[in-house]
C-alpha cells in the first residue's frame, strides 16, 4: 500500500541468483540407465532440422536420388528425394517407392528468438514436412537399394534418360529399375507415364540362383549416360557377380568372383581405381579385389578384420586408401589400405588405425562424409545413430570428464561427435550429397532426417 513502511528484518530485499537453471540430463547409451517410466526427449536446440516420417511398411535400405535442386544448399524449407524398398507382410504387397520429402522446415528452439533476424522467420515455421510417394510393385522384400551414382554437380538426365536403381529381392533376384518417370510424376503436374516403363524391370540378374543377399554397389564412368555401368552383387553363398551395360543392355558376367568362405554382406567400388572394389563377409574378413584379375580371386585383405561378422563397409571418397568396417560385435575400424596384405603373402595382419567399441549391438550401416574425409556416420541395432570425426583428438587436460560414469558404463570417446536416437532398430544411414551435413536413416518405424549443429 501507498506510504506503507517496510521493516528491512522482517521482509529482506529479494537478491538475484547467479545460479544458472539445470540442464537438461543428456543420455548416453552404455553410461546410463532409464529409470521406471523415464522416457527420452530430444533437445531440439542441438538441432538444425529434425523430422521423422512414417511410412506403409518398415524400409531395410533406401537411398538418396539426386536432384536439380543444387548442391551445397543451406536454405530452408528443404527437399529431398529417396528411393526405398519395403518389407511387406506377404512378398507380393511389397513395393519400389519413390519419395518426395518437401517442407523441410528448420527445428524450431523455443524460447525467444530475439537473435533471429526476419529472413529466418519463414524457416522456422512449425509445419510438418509434405510426404509424397509413387511406387511400383515388387515381388519379394527388399533387402537392398541402390541408386545410379551420378557425379557431383551433375544434373538429372532429361526425362527421356533413365534414371536406374538396383534393388536385391528376399527371392534371391537382383532387378535393375528405371525410377525417372517416377521422379517426373512427382514434379510435374498431370505427367503421365507408360506403367510398362517402370512396372517392368529393364534387366533381372538371375546368375545367383535363388540364393538370398544383402551386398550391393554401383561404380560409373561418370556423366549420366546409362552406358559404362558396372553394379556389383553379392550373396549368402559367398559369390560375387559383375553386371555391365553396354548402349544395347545391361549383361551379367558368368563366373563369379569367389575368395569369401561366407555370406557377402556389403561391397564398395574404390573411388580412385575403377577396376577395383572392396567386399566384406560373415567370415570375418576384408577383401580387395581387381575385376580384370585372372581366376576371380582378390588380391588382398584383412584377415580377421572383426571377431564376428563384417556387415558394412564404407570407402572414403576423399582419402581413397581409408576404408571404414563395422562389425557384429558392435566394432566400428578404419583401416589404411595401404597396409593390407596381398593374398597367400605371410606376416602379421594389419592393424586398425582407429577402433571403436560404443554401439552395443551390431553395426548395421556405416558411411564416409561425402565431403569431409575424417568425418562419417554409423548406425546399429541399438537404436542408435551416432556421428564421428577422426580429427578431434583427446584433451589430455579434460580428465576426469566422465566421473560420473556408473560401475559396468563406457567412456565417451572423443571423436564421437553426436548421438541421435529415438528410433526402433535403425537399418540404414546415409549423408545427402547436395546438402552438407544432413543425415537420412530408416528403421522399422521410419524414416529420420537431422541436421546437427556439430557437423
Amino acid at each position: 500500500m501507498v506510504g506503507m513502511d517496510v521493516d528491512d528484518e522482517v521482509m529482506p530485499p529479494i537478491e538475484e541468483s547467479d545460479e544458472k537453471p539445470a540442464s537438461p540430463n543428456v543420455f548416453l547409451p552404455g553410461v546410463h540407465k532409464l529409470g521406471k517410466d523415464e522416457i527420452l526427449e530430444p533437445d531440439d536446440s542441438v538441432y538444425i532440422i529434425r523430422h521423422t516420417m512414417n511410412v506403409n511398411w518398415p524400409c531395410l535400405s533406401f537411398d538418396v536420388l539426386r536432384d536439380n535442386l543444387g548442391d551445397q544448399r543451406q536454405r530452408y524449407p528443404a527437399t529431398a528425394y529417396l528411393v526405398a524398398g519395403s518389407q511387406a507382410d506377404v512378398a507380393k504387397n511389397n513395393e519400389l517407392t519413390v519419395y518426395k520429402l518437401s517442407s523441410l522446415h528448420r527445428t524450431q528452439k523455443g524460447g525467444d528468438s530475439d537473435d533471429s533476424d526476419d529472413e529466418n522467420d519463414e524457416d522456422d515455421l512449425d509445419e510438418d514436412p509434405i510426404l509424397e510417394f509413387r511406387s511400383v510393385p515388387h515381388l519379394g522384400g527388399v533387402n537392398r537399394v541402390r541408386a545410379q551414382p551420378l557425379p557431383p554437380s551433375t544434373s538429372l538426365p532429361p526425362a527421356s534418360q533413365p534414371y536406374h536403381v538396383a534393388t536385391w529381392a528376399e527371392t534371391g533376384k537382383v532387378r535393375i529399375w528405371d525410377v525417372r518417370p517416377l521422379i517426373e510424376s512427382l514434379d510435374v503436374p498431370g505427367y503421365t507415364y507408360d506403367k510398362s516403363r517402370t512396372q517392368t524391370p529393364v534387366f533381372t540378374v538371375n546368375a545367383h540362383r535363388s540364393a538370398e543377399g544383402f551386398a550391393m554397389d554401383w561404380a560409373s564412368s561418370g556423366g549420366a549416360s546409362p552406358s559404362g555401368l558396372r553394379l556389383l552383387t553379392g550373396d549368402i553363398n559367398s559369390e560375387i557377380y559383375l553386371t555391365t551395360s553396354t548402349p544395347s543392355g545391361f549383361n551379367t558376367l558368368n563366373s563369379p568372383f569367389t575368395s569369401h568362405t561366407s555370406s557377402v554382406e556389403d561391397l564398395q567400388w574404390s573411388p580412385s581405381e575403377p577396376t577395383v572394389f572392396a567386399s566384406c563377409s560373415a567370415d570375418q574378413n576384408v577383401r580387395v579385389w581387381d575385376v580384370r584379375s585372372k581366376g576371380r580371386q582378390s588380391l588382398a585383405g584383412i584377415d580377421h578384420a572383426h571377431s564376428s561378422d563384417v556387415n558394412v563397409i564404407s570407402w572414403n571418397r576423399s582419402t581413397s586408401y581409408l576404408l571404414l568396417s563395422g562389425g557384429d560385435e558392435g566394432g566400428i575400424k578404419v583401416w589404411d589400405l595401404r597396409n593390407v596384405k596381398k593374398q597367400g603373402s605371410s606376416g602379421p595382419d594389419p592393424t586398425p588405425v582407429a577402433s571403436f567399441i560404443w554401439h552395443q549391438a551390431p553395426i548395421t550401416s556405416i558411411e564416409w562424409h561425402p565431403t569431409e574425409d575424417s568425418i562419417f556416420a554409423a548406425s546399429g541395432a541399438d537404436d542408435q545413430v551416432t556421428l564421428w570425426d577422426l580429427a578431434v583428438e583427446q584433451d589430455n587436460d579434460e580428465t576426469g570428464a566422465m566421473d560420473d560414469t556408473p560401475e559396468g558404463g563406457q567412456d565417451v570417446p572423443p571423436q564421437l561427435l553426436f548421438v541421435h536416437q529415438g528410433q526402433k532398430d535403425v537399418k540404414e544411414v546415409h549423408w545427402h550429397p547436395q546438402m552438407p551435413g544432413t543425415v537420412i536413416s530408416t528403421a522399422l518405424d521410419g524414416f529420420n532426417i537431422f541436421k546437427t549443429i556439430s557437423v
